[in-house]
C-alpha cells in the first residue's frame, strides 16, 4: 500500500450538508454549507464560513444569528437545491415546500422537517481569503420529538441524516459502537443467572 501526495484541499471528509435558515419568519432564506463544525463544548459553539458573495453572507451579518438545520434523506433533493438556487431570485422556502417556523431564542427560522436545529448566536465574523467564518454560541436545539423515546432519550441515528462526501450526498450506515468502544471491558456473563 502506497500514499500519493497532493496539493492541500479541501478533502475533509464526511461533513454534515448544512441547511443554514436565517432572515426573519416574513422574509426567510435558506443556504447549504458543508463548512461548518463544532468548536466548543461549554459554552457550546460552532461554526459557519459563508462565502462573501452568499445571499445570506449579509443576512447573517446584519441580524447576528442563524440556524443550522441537519437535513435527512427525506430531504435530500430540497439540501441540493438550497445549495445552488439564490435565495437572490428564489423563495426557496416556497419553492421547495419547506415549512419556516420560530424559534425560541433567535428571530431566524427553523426547518421543520429538518430533525435537528440549532439556534446560533454570532460572536465575531473572521474574515478570510474566500469565507467569512461566523463563530457562534449555540443558543437552543430543537429536535423532532418522532426520534426521541418515553425516556427522553434522541435516537438520532434513526433520522437518516445525511453526510457529504468529495461532491456526493450519502446516509450515514450501519452503527459501529458508542464512544468508548475500543477500550469498553466486556461484560462477564452472570453466574447466578447462567
Amino acid at each position: 500500500m502506497a500514499k500519493i501526495t497532493w496539493k492541500a484541499g479541501t478533502i475533509l471528509a464526511p461533513v454534515p450538508p448544512a441547511m443554514v435558515s436565517c432572515g426573519t419568519l416574513d422574509k426567510p432564506n435558506i443556504l447549504t454549507i458543508a463548512w461548518t463544525g463544532i468548536i466548543n463544548s461549554e459554552p457550546p459553539m460552532t461554526y459557519i464560513s459563508v462565502r462573501k458573495e452568499r445571499f445570506s453572507h449579509n443576512i447573517i451579518a446584519q441580524n447576528k444569528e442563524f440556524v443550522i438545520n441537519l437535513p435527512n434523506l427525506a430531504m435530500a433533493t430540497a439540501c441540493d437545491f438550497c445549495g445552488v438556487k439564490s435565495g437572490r431570485v428564489v423563495d426557496k422556502f416556497k419553492e421547495i415546500g419547506l415549512t419556516a417556523a420560530a424559534c425560541s431564542k433567535v428571530s431566524a427560522p427553523q426547518i421543520l422537517e429538518a430533525p435537528v436545529s440549532l439556534e446560533c448566536k454570532v460572536l465575531s465574523v473572521t474574515e478570510l481569503p474566500s469565507h467569512d467564518m461566523f463563530m457562534a454560541e449555540i443558543v437552543a436545539v430543537n429536535v423532532d420529538d418522532k426520534y426521541m423515546d418515553d425516556k427522553g432519550k434522541l435516537w438520532l441515528e434513526k433520522a437518516g441524516l445525511l453526510a457529504y462526501v468529495h461532491g456526493g450526498y450519502y446516509t450515514l450506515g450501519r452503527y459501529l459502537g458508542k464512544f468508548g468502544f475500543s477500550v469498553e471491558k466486556k461484560k462477564k456473563p452472570n453466574k447466578r443467572k447462567a
